[in-house]
């Protein structure tokens, strides 16, 4: 339990980028960390004067218009789907992902092998699939993500101030630097 617990804390969804150590800047940067494969997807139309490739789904021939090329292998476009939803690959995406001998859609990758953790401003789990916004070592839910004082959301490229483990908004964070005796300083 503790090995996949220590996988599973490896992933990361969706980041945000701090400038400083008390002043940041929102910039959403996605970023996945897969300790399975990732895998892209072609769509290659088939030449009429090509041999017909066989597919690794049903080990038939190609004899459409089109296929797929993923995991160095041809495809059917109706053979190449998610292990557990069973939607077809090259319809939802560019991207597919092998783990444990499945093939599967970014969705069920996640909700599978992805890291659950708790936000840090509700408390509240947060599960694997879920988009999430970081501040240094905290996590929370998109929703929660704002000022703990007034409660004023944020937008990409706000800035925010993470002071004492609070997220602050400038405002606040000013205020609170006046109470203290100085004044913030710009950078």
């Amino acid at each position: 339990m503790q090995e996949r617990s220590s996988f599973l804390s490896s992933f990361a969804f969706l980041y945000v980028q701090i400038k400083s150590a008390e002043r940041g800047s929102l910039s959403l940067l996605p970023l996945t960390v897969l300790f399975g494969s990732c895998s892209g997807i072609q769509m290659l139309s088939v030449q009429p004067d090509t041999k017909p490739k066989g597919c690794a789904g049903c080990n038939r021939k190609i004899k459409d218009r089109y296929l797929l090329k993923a995991l160095d292998k041809y495809w059917h476009e109706d053979c190449l789907k998610c292990a557990c939803c069973d939607c077809r690959l090259g319809e939802v995406g560019s991207t597919l992902y092998t783990k444990a001998n499945l093939i599967l859609c970014r969705r069920d990758y996640l909700r599978l092998f992805g890291v659950t953790g708790n936000c840090a401003a509700c408390s509240k789990l947060i599960p694997a699939f879920e988009m999430v916004m970081r501040a240094k070592d905290n996590v929370y839910h998109l929703d929660c993500f704002a000022c703990q004082l007034c409660n004023q959301r944020f937008c990409v490229g706000d800035k925010f101030f993470l002071k004492n483990n609070m997220i602050l908004c400038q405002t606040d964070y000013e205020e609170g630097l006046m109470k203290e005796g100085y004044a913030p300083q710009v950078r």
